[in-house]
Order: C-alpha cells, then structure tokens, then sequence
C-alpha cells in the first residue's frame, strides 16, 4: 500500500497538470466537461466518486491525456527469467528491458494527428488506434501497474472537482500553455502550471 500511494501520488498529480494545461488551450474541451459534471453532478451539488462512472466526457480526457502524456514514459524495467523472442528480436535472459511507450502513443502509424488533444477520438466512431499494444499508459499483461484503479479513482476525482467548482483563467496577457514536458522516469511538465481560479458554484457550504 506504501508503495502504491508514494508511486501514484506524483505521477497522479502531473496527469493532472498536464490534463489542465492541454484544456485550457482548447477551451471547448473545459465547457464540454463542465457541461456533463452539470448533467450528472447538479450546478451546486458535490462531486462524488459514485458520478464518476458516469462521466464519459471526462474520461475521455483522461485516456487522451495519457496517450500524449504518459506518467511513466518507459514504464518500469522488465527482465526476462529466460531468453526469449519478440518481433524476430532475440532478448537474452537477464537484460533490461524498457517499454517506449511515449513514443508509441505518438506513432502516426497508428494515430490520427496524433500530437493533436483530442479528448474526442476516443468516442465511439472515433479515430483511436485499435489494438492491444497501442496503448498502455498502465502497462500490460500480469505486470500491469497494480494501482491502475487508485490512479483512475484519484485523478478522475480530483479533475471532476477542478472543473466542477471553478472555472479557470490564464494569466494576464497569456495566449496559451506550454506543455513541453521534462523527461526523467516520471514525466513532468517543464514549466509548471499558473493559472487563476474562479468560483463557479453559489454553494459556499460545499467548501465547509
């Protein structure tokens, strides 16, 4: 349980800066999610986690923003217990093995514009890349990240509520967001995120 909190708390907290700044360079995608959380949650009402199953829009936010920005860009090392064959490659036992899957999400071979944000591909009839190996923010097979739910929970809350009580603004005289990003095991934004906050709910009591 340590492990998974210490772990998910930083690459939970950098999905939703990212989150944040992709948004706010494209606006429509803010009014679109606070649209839902009015349809789901209420105007005033509190976000709870029973909603977030509900909130379809959002979620697709979240899947794009991994796609782009993954918290683990080479997930964590494997090494194989025996030699093994992948794609015609021989993998001796014992390597290090990384997984790009930065690069991956970004392939043009399998994305559509796919250094564009584009919550909407994701939709039914979108232009997602099919397969099983096209995306894996989490990774995959038994080595799966074993705090995918808490992840998925933590920053679908936290977005939820973001989105829900405020509306946000970027600072006097800004035309956008930088989301170049710092590489390093976890994947950072190489500028941090500074944008202003405005209460958008009457309900002070929600707050209490």
């Amino acid at each position: 349980m340590q492990d998974m909190v210490v772990g998910g708390t930083e690459t939970s907290s950098n999905t939703i800066e990212f989150a944040m700044a992709e948004m706010l360079n494209k606006p429509e995608t803010i009014k679109e999610a606070q649209k839902e959380l009015e349809r789901v949650v209420g105007r005033d009402n509190e976000v709870e986690e029973s909603h977030l199953p509900h909130l379809h829009y959002l979620n697709t936010i979240i899947k794009e923003v991994l796609r782009l920005h993954p918290a683990l860009p080479l997930l964590v090392p494997h090494c194989p217990s025996s030699p093994s064959a992948v794609g015609g490659f021989a993998v001796p036992k014992g390597s290090r093995v990384f997984i790009n899957v930065w690069a991956i999400h970004r392939d043009e071979t399998l994305w559509k514009d796919p250094l564009e944000f584009k919550p909407e591909r994701w939709n039914c009839g979108g232009d997602a890349a099919e397969g099983e190996f096209c995306y894996l923010p989490f990774g995959s097979g038994r080595r799966i990240c074993a705090g995918i739910l808490m992840a998925e929970r933590m920053v679908s809350y936290a977005l939820a509520s973001l989105l829900h009580y405020f509306d946000w603004e970027l600072p006097h005289g800004a035309l956008g967001i930088d989301v170049s990003e710092k590489f390093g095991i976890v994947l950072k934004k190489a500028e941090p995120l500074v944008v202003k906050p405005v209460l958008r709910v009457s309900n002070l009591e929600l707050f209490c």
